[in-house]
């Protein structure tokens, strides 16, 4: 019994201290963002003597804060939800129809998983410049969801199987064709892998900044962490702005996480298990 209470209290200082480390990084681009330059030089840990709101209001203008999250937002929103349109169709479809071809389909779109961005990103550029969307924020939305859609089918794909097949006989027999079938039946009973997909998915745009970079070419049409990037000039970099930045950006992604994240853990599990 003494050993057992000994055994729990190293757990809990074990996991006190890993949370104190992963809060190192939050708390020093915090408490930074509120100094000035030469403050900051002098401790990177230690408390603002005052605290330095312009920071925040200097980088809302410079980074075009309104402008940039506009950006950020429809590349999301129309790229998550093509995603989902997409995806969700496709694992259906490949979890309920049993063969060689199907498995082959599946198959291939897990294995393309793999594929590491960097070794596509050049021929990328080029499809994408070839076809003319290359600059274009609706285009950027198009290309992540190409780049989406193999994890979100693989996430379908093991969670459909979770459906018992009655309930789409069952619209049959009321004169449902497949798709109402799949609109009006499977696609409500989604909504766990749904929205755990969405919000790693949103993660995952929102932060992105290599392929922006890639394919962004007008400013205005940048994505607010691709705006942030200009804070970075080549003789001086402005840090207090640039920590400022990066907690306004970092604000809505933190939120969404924490206010989804018993949906997130709990659809992949659910989507990886059953598959």
């Amino acid at each position: 019994m003494r050993m057992r209470r000994i055994n729990n209290v190293l757990i809990r200082l074990f996991l006190i201290l890993g949370s104190m480390v992963a809060m190192l990084p939050i708390y020093m681009a915090v408490v930074n963002s509120f100094k000035t330059q030469g403050e900051m030089f002098q401790s990177f840990i230690a408390l603002p003597t005052t605290l330095h709101w312009e920071n925040y209001t200097d980088a809302f203008n410079k980074i075009n804060l309104l402008g940039s999250s506009l950006n950020s937002a429809i590349v999301s929103i129309l790229g998550i939800g093509g995603i989902v349109f997409c995806a969700s169709l496709a694992g259906y479809k490949l979890s309920r129809t049993s063969g060689r071809l199907s498995n082959l389909i599946f198959f291939m779109f897990v294995a393309s998983m793999l594929v590491p961005f960097h070794s596509i990103m050049i021929p990328l550029t080029r499809v994408a410049k070839g076809m003319g969307v290359q600059g274009s924020t609706y285009g950027l939305a198009l290309i992540y969801i190409g780049l989406g859609v193999n994890m979100a089918i693989f996430l379908y794909h093991g969670f459909v199987k979770s459906i018992p097949r009655e309930l789409e006989e069952s619209a049959q027999i009321d004169g449902c064709n497949e798709f109402q079938t799949f609109f009006r039946i499977i696609f409500p009973l989604l909504l766990p892998i749904t929205v755990t997909i969405a919000i790693l998915d949103f993660l995952w745009i929102w932060n992105d900044f290599l392929l922006p970079l890639l394919m962004l070419t007008d400013v205005n049409r940048y994505t607010l962490i691709l705006s942030t990037n200009m804070l970075f000039g080549e003789y001086n970099k402005e840090w207090p702005l640039i920590l400022s930045s990066l907690v306004l950006t970092a604000i809505p992604v933190i939120l969404i996480y924490a206010f989804f994240q018993k949906f997130i853990m709990e659809g992949i599990a659910e989507g990886a298990v059953k598959g």
